[in-house]
C-alpha cells in the first residue's frame, strides 16, 4: 500500500465518530424494541440465531469506531443489557395486560410449594375463590414464602387464564419499566464509552499520519530538487520529471521547488509528465 492510499484510509476511519456512535446506538434501541416485539410470537428456535446476528452486526459496526480491542466486550455487554431490557419489559407488558383485562378477586390460599433454580428460590402458591372454584391461570409465584395456607388475599386474575395471579402490588409496572429503561440507557453508554476510546486513538492516529505525510513530502521535496539541481546549465531540452515519483508534491510546490534552483516548470502537461528547463514557452504558477 502505498504512503498516500494508507494515510487516505486511517483518515477514513476517523471521520463522523459521533454520527456512526448515534447510529450504533439507535440500531441497538431498535434492535431492542424489535426483540421485544418478537418475543410473544416466536420461540427461542428463531430468537437465538437472531440475537447471534445481531451480535455479528455489532462486533463489525463497533469496530468502525477505532476501538477494535474493545469491540467484542462491548458487544458482549450491550447484547445482555438489550436481553435484560427486553426479559424486563416483557414483564411488564404481562402486568400491563393483567392490569387491563384482570379481575380483583378475593382467593383463599390451598397450598403452597417452594421451587429452587440454582442460587434462588420461587414460591407457588395454588389460589381458590370463596365459592370453591379454582383461581385461572397458573399457580402464583413470589420470590419469597410470603403467604401461608388458610391466608385470605386480594388477587387480580385472568379471565382467559393464560397469566398467572397477581395481588395488585405485583402488578404494578413502574419497577420493570424503570428496569427495562435503565438496561437500554446502559447498553448506549457502552456505545458512548466505546466510541469515546475510538476518538482518542483515532486522534493520535491522525496525528501520526500528518507527521508521517509531512516527512514523506519533505523526502520526494528533496529527490525532486536533487534532480533539477542535476540539469546541465545551458541544456536547451527539457528535463522531463514523472509525477507518479512525487505524489505528495503538488504541481504548483514542483513549480516553486524548480524556480528556487533556476529552472522554470512548463505550464503543459508534457504526456503526463512534468517538464523543467531554463527557458519554457509558457511558465507553470508556483504556489
Amino acid at each position: 500500500m502505498s504512503d498516500v492510499t494508507e494515510s487516505a484510509a486511517r483518515r477514513r476511519r476517523a471521520r463522523h465518530p459521533v454520527l456512526l456512535a448515534v447510529g450504533i446506538a439507535c440500531y441497538a434501541l431498535g434492535a431492542t424494541v424489535a426483540f421485544y416485539a418478537l418475543a410473544d410470537d416466536f420461540g427461542l428456535v428463531l430468537l437465538i440465531p437472531l440475537w447471534g446476528i445481531h451480535a455479528v452486526l455489532l462486533v463489525l459496526l463497533i469496530a468502525k469506531l477505532g476501538a477494535k480491542e474493545s469491540s467484542a466486550y462491548a458487544t458482549l455487554f450491550i447484547v445482555g443489557t438489550s436481553a435484560m431490557s427486553v426479559y424486563t419489559a416483557g414483564l411488564a407488558r404481562d402486568d400491563l395486560v393483567l392490569e387491563r383485562r384482570g379481575v380483583a378477586v378475593t382467593a383463599t390460599v390451598v397450598s403452597q410449594w417452594r421451587e429452587s433454580g440454582g442460587r434462588t428460590a420461587s414460591y407457588f402458591y395454588e389460589l381458590e375463590r370463596r365459592d370453591g372454584t379454582r383461581v385461572r391461570g397458573p399457580a402464583m409465584r413470589r420470590p419469597n414464602d410470603r403467604y401461608d395456607v388458610g391466608q385470605l388475599l386480594r388477587v387480580i386474575e385472568d379471565p382467559r387464564g393464560e397469566l398467572r395471579p397477581q395481588t395488585p402490588g405485583q402488578a404494578d409496572t413502574t419497577g420493570e419499566a424503570v428496569g427495562a429503561g435503565a438496561f437500554s440507557l446502559a447498553a448506549v453508554l457502552a456505545v458512548v464509552v466505546v466510541a469515546r476510546r475510538g476518538s482518542r486513538l483515532a486522534g493520535r492516529e491522525t496525528a501520526r499520519a500528518v507527521a508521517d505525510d509531512r516527512l514523506a513530502r519533505e523526502e520526494q521535496e528533496g529527490r525532486l530538487r536533487a534532480i533539477l539541481r542535476a540539469y546541465p546549465v545551458g541544456r536547451h531540452d527539457y528535463l522531463e520529471v514523472s509525477p507518479e515519483d512525487f505524489p505528495l508534491v503538488p504541481r504548483a510546490r514542483a513549480a516553486r521547488i524548480a524556480w528556487e534552483t533556476g529552472l522554470r516548470a512548463e505550464a503543459g502537461d508534457g504526456r503526463g509528465s512534468w517538464r523543467f528547463g531554463e527557458t519554457v514557452s509558457e511558465e507553470a504558477p508556483r504556489d
